[in-house]
């Protein structure tokens, strides 16, 4: 009998600590605040919004804002796509969303995202942080590159030189960045010639090596690459005639990023080249 009620006793206390190391572990941690910017937002139920956001102290992250498509909420515009937010929010220990608390506008791109051609170019942007970055990885550089082809959008009125930029500097900063001026197959320089690339490539490669289907990036496409590498965005200035090297340059980085994901960008075919 006594052997028995000392079994029991033990067994409650052993279920007692489980429970308690259970509730600790669903215990709602401390809430955090970073600078951030909205990536991305989902319908949730009827009356919230799934979030993705880049926080320059969080990295990426997906976070539940409550009632956030009700007519009357306490967001407004602050969970527009690239908006630049000041992000409080809490999380458990056990689940993979956060739950989003307060969201401060601190820079808005009105202009850009209201506008169908920049808004699709802004998607892009969008979508090459939120396939490329893994989740919970603070990134600085990439926070402030984000910001800055945001804002250059908005300023230029265009999404051109913007996304080519980004989407270089994506690819280095990936650490994917291939050579520019050798074949990946034969180790032949380009010389004056072009290079040749497609998203089943991680490189360039020269005619010879080549295969049908292939899309050229021209001498002045390169060296443009090489000018992005020594420039700042937003105290670069193009002339009319480089355009077609720009788009090379850009078409070429968005096959690598392909490549290096495995898989299409959604956003790629609705952009619109003025």
């Amino acid at each position: 009998m006594i052997e028995n009620l000392i079994r029991f006793c033990s067994l409650w206390m052993l279920c007692g600590a489980e429970n308690e190391a259970s509730s600790a572990r669903r215990q709602v941690m401390p809430a955090r605040e970073t600078e951030a910017i909205i990536l991305k937002t989902f319908p949730l139920g009827e009356a919230d919004r799934l979030v993705s956001f880049f926080g320059r102290d969080s990295g990426r992250l997906r976070g539940v804002a409550a009632g956030a498509r009700r007519i009357k909420n306490r967001y407004g515009s602050t969970l527009e796509v690239l908006s630049h937010v000041q992000l409080r929010y809490v999380e458990r220990e056990t689940r993979d969303l956060v739950r989003i608390q307060e969201c401060e506008l601190l820079e808005s791109f009105h202009e850009a995202q209201s506008n169908y051609s920049l808004s699709t170019g802004l998607a892009m942007i969008s979508e090459i942080v939120e396939r490329t970055l893994p989740e919970q990885e603070v990134a600085e550089p990439m926070f402030r590159l984000l910001l800055l082809a945001a804002r250059e959008v908005e300023r230029r009125g265009s999404w051109e030189l913007p996304l080519a930029y980004f989407a270089f500097w994506a690819v280095k900063l990936g650490g994917y960045l291939p050579p520019l001026e050798r074949c990946a197959v034969c180790g032949n320089a380009f010389g004056d010639e072009p290079g040749f690339h497609f998203g089943q490539a991680a490189g360039l490669s020269c005619a010879r090596c080549g295969k049908p289907g292939m899309r050229p990036l021209g001498k002045r496409g390169r060296e443009l690459a090489r000018y992005f590498l020594a420039s700042r965005l937003d105290e670069i200035e193009l002339p009319e005639e480089i355009r077609k090297a720009l788009a090379e340059l850009r078409e070429t980085t968005l096959d690598w990023i392909e490549h290096h994901l495995e898989r299409r960008l959604q956003t790629r075919e609705f952009l619109e080249t003025p």
